[in-house]
């Protein structure tokens, strides 16, 4: 399965790939029980994943098939997003960018990057049959990226349930793409993206997908607190909301 079908309401299960070594703690479910209950309004709203006009825009941005995207919405990026990416894409030209949460942003970043600047995507994603089958999915729109299967660990700087074990990256990351893990797991687990933040130089960007949610609105409370460096604003395009941060020194 690809982001190119349609899936469940719901993000992958992470039952086979969870470490054996992290347990969720009585903190944790009841975070996930609260935050749950707050999340419906915006996964009712997600289900739509843009407007079809929207997406034939971006596609033919882009010089993709017209089928090249056939669903979006639920837990995969919408056409809010997506259109985001690929202007910050022109606009700043990245040479490295790293996703993490792989799928429909995975070809549109990747295809952005072919046109505009050539720079390189690494993607992360934690099941590696998804990962096997969006590498093979992008080779048929014509779009090569370094996608990784990465194992979880526990969560580096004191966030709570699990992070990517992404291995070597590069010493600098122009352009930092967070659409993952899901929020299934824990709804403040995307603020750990943080541990790469020292990786941006100055004028290199942060995007976090589903920022208008709850459990990421406190995750930016948090950022805005311990990054002053950073320069961070909500843009409510698309269904979810993205928060955009910019290194300035």
């Amino acid at each position: 399965m690809t982001s190119r079908n349609a899936t469940p309401f719901l993000p992958l299960a992470d039952d086979g790939v969870w470490p054996e070594d992290v347990r969720r703690s009585a903190s944790d479910i009841a975070h996930l029980l609260a935050f749950g209950a707050l999340n419906w309004p915006w996964l009712l709203r997600s289900l739509s994943g843009g407007s079809r006009a929207a997406k034939a825009a971006l596609l033919e941005r882009l010089d993709l098939a017209p089928d090249a995207l056939p669903h979006l919405g639920s837990w995969k990026a919408d056409t809010g997003f997506l259109t985001l990416i690929v202007d910050q894409i022109e606009r700043q030209r990245p040479q490295i960018v790293l996703e993490l949460g792989a799928g429909a942003s995975s070809l549109i970043a990747g295809r952005a990057l072919q046109k505009f600047g050539g720079g390189r995507l690494i993607s992360c994603d934690q099941h590696a049959g998804f990962v096997e089958a969006t590498r093979g999915w992008l080779h048929e729109n014509g779009v090569e990226t370094e996608l990784r299967a990465t194992p979880l660990i526990p969560s580096p700087g004191g966030w709570p349930g699990v992070w990517y074990d992404h291995g070597p990256l590069p010493a600098r990351i122009d352009l930092l793409l967070i659409d993952g893990p899901p929020w299934t797991i824990h709804p403040f687990v995307r603020g750990a993206a943080d541990s790469l933040f020292d990786r941006l130089p100055v004028g290199g960007t942060v995007m976090l997908d589903d920022a208008a949610r709850p459990g990421e609105r406190v995750v930016a409370r948090k950022w805005r607190r311990k990054w002053p460096d950073f320069e961070f604003r909500l843009v409510n395009a698309g269904t979810k909301g993205t928060l955009i941060g910019t290194r300035l020194r």
